[in-house]
């Protein structure tokens, strides 16, 4: 009898044989993409770096430092084709759950004024805001402000 493949999402450990596929999606869902040395940056950093997949195929992708008890989120994001399922969550509670075995006390991350689907689904993870980092953002009109999030572990 022949395994059957999953196609639920999972994470796993990001790798620098993922970054085609990575700088691949990042320019679909953002107007000032990481490139492929900031990813690779991260890596080397040792930065808690992880990809999501379903039925074998890269969809998302988180990156997360720790310093000390905090862990900062640098980069969350689901490819456009597969927004609205559900995955950012998953992916979000990887993060949180990553961040507890890494003994943090809290988990902060930014985020564009102009991302409403992301502000709720961190809201709706109990996160909450702290302040306004005003400029935060390169846009095509200058810079944006964003919102920095806080969550206590």
């Amino acid at each position: 009898m022949r395994a059957l493949r999953s196609h639920a999402p999972q994470c796993r450990p990001m790798t620098m044989a993922d970054l085609d596929a990575i700088v691949r999606i990042e320019p679909t869902i953002y107007s000032h993409p990481w490139t492929r040395g900031n990813f690779k940056d991260s890596l080397d950093a040792g930065h808690s770096a992880w990809v999501l997949e379903a039925a074998e195929t890269l969809i998302g992708y988180a990156l997360v430092m720790f310093v000390l008890d905090e862990a900062h989120v640098l980069n969350l994001s689901v490819g456009k084709s597969h927004q609205g399922q559900g995955l950012g969550r998953f992916l979000l509670t990887h993060i949180i759950a990553v961040s507890r075995q890494h003994h943090a006390a809290n988990v902060f991350l930014e985020v564009r004024v102009s991302n409403h689907a992301a502000i709720h689904l961190y809201e709706s993870m109990g996160f909450c805001e702290m302040g306004i980092r005003r400029q935060y953002y390169p846009s095509k009109g200058g810079r944006e402000d964003a919102v920095l999030m806080g969550l206590a572990l």
